[in-house]
């Protein structure tokens, strides 16, 4: 299924700072969850993924390795989407100082827009 274009200056300052920062935790679900339905072959569970960047924090690990398959993921559907892949290293490092949803974003949407005409939620084809 097709996910949301955002805008992706909104989901990296605009709404966390209105909402105090609680945006930025729906977008990590969303955003999983997404790319989950897009693509069944993508393995995730949103909710983990969104625990991971609540409360991993305490352990320290979880939330890079959340941010790390986030990127992954990202890249991983648009290869099924065929439209040039990005780069989860670039992702990772992006996401340590603090610019990772304004790119993953920009580059989900870059995702999306291989399905024009298409709208949020509808079924459509993978192409590898």
């Amino acid at each position: 299924m097709l996910g949301k274009h955002r805008n992706p200056f909104a989901v990296w300052l605009g709404l966390p700072l209105i909402t105090l920062g609680v945006y930025y935790f729906v977008w990590v679900y969303r955003t999983n969850r997404e790319l989950g339905e897009y693509d069944r072959r993508i393995q995730v569970n949103p909710a983990l993924s969104l625990l991971a960047f609540l409360v991993g924090w305490l352990v320290l690990v979880p939330p890079f390795v959340a941010a790390w398959r986030l990127g992954t993921r990202t890249r991983t559907a648009q290869h099924a989407a065929g439209v040039p892949e990005t780069n989860p290293v670039l992702a990772f490092v992006l996401f340590l100082i603090g610019f990772g949803p304004l790119f993953l974003q920009l580059e989900l949407n870059r995702l999306w827009d291989r399905y024009p005409g298409a709208v949020e939620g509808q079924q459509v084809p993978l192409y590898r």
